[in-house]
């Protein structure tokens, strides 16, 4: 079974994010970047299945700059076989990533495809829901336990009510959950190791994907800091506030 694995570059998230001076995007530069936390326990949940002789190979795949090559060296460090970085220095939208995606797939013909369920830079929770719809195939998001059998997935998913069990045809996209997994430390030897595994580069132009954006991003700023709360002497004064200030009641 082959596994494709998504990987995006984010901002740490140790990293307090600040808007640029003139508010026009997120300041970069000399920022730290780490591969996307949901990113990493997707591929911690590839390496683990390997090791288990279900998967026998996994494909990391990452759409981003020149630089994201570091992600998906990270993958490769954890335990990928080998990368493609399908390069922009645009940044893409969810729809036009999940049409790279697909087009990656196509042409990989991968039997699982393991994402994060959302990136923590722009939280739109959308990329693995409109690949599994592009591709035609089932999908299940929010994954918090992955078992296989002969010809299909048994995914776990968290939801609002609790947790809802569902069975899927192969191949099948899946978005991990917090609670799937434990990522590991890359070792290094396996860091070391990664330095020579291959990684395929391919022009976002040459795989004809409309990448040109949907929505314009006028400002970016701070939200707005809270004020500091206040002590009422007893349930009287609350209750005003609550009504004459707050106007909750």
């Amino acid at each position: 079974m082959k596994a494709i694995v998504a990987v995006k570059r984010v901002v740490d998230y140790n990293v307090k994010v600040r808007p640029k001076s003139d508010g026009s995007a997120v300041e970069l530069t000399n920022v730290k970047m780490s591969i996307n936390p949901f990113c990493e326990i997707a591929v911690e949940e590839a390496v683990r299945l390997k090791e288990k002789g279900v998967v026998n190979e996994i494909v990391a795949v990452s759409v981003g700059s020149t630089q994201s090559q570091e992600q998906i060296r990270t993958a490769l460090a954890l335990g990928a076989d080998r990368g493609i970085l399908v390069q922009t220095e645009d940044e893409l939208e969810p729809l036009a990533v999940a049409k790279c995606l697909e087009k990656i797939c196509n042409k990989e013909e991968p039997d699982l495809v393991l994402l994060g369920k959302q990136a923590i830079d722009g939280d739109n929770n959308q990329t693995g829901q409109m690949l599994a719809a592009l591709m035609e195939v089932g999908q299940a998001t929010f994954a918090s336990e992955i078992s296989f059998t002969d010809d299909a997935v048994t995914v776990t998913r968290e939801v609002d009510g609790g947790l809802q069990t569902i069975k899927l045809k192969m191949p099948a996209v899946i978005t991990s959950d917090l609670r799937l997994n434990e990522p590991r430390y890359a070792s290094l030897p396996n860091i070391m190791k990664a330095k020579k595994k291959p990684i395929d580069v391919i022009d976002v132009n040459e795989i004809g994907v409309n990448v040109d954006k949907r929505v314009q991003t006028i400002e970016v700023q701070l939200p707005p800091e809270r004020e500091a709360g206040i002590k009422v002497e007893n349930v009287s004064e609350l209750v005003d506030k609550l009504r004459n200030e707050a106007k909750v009641i």
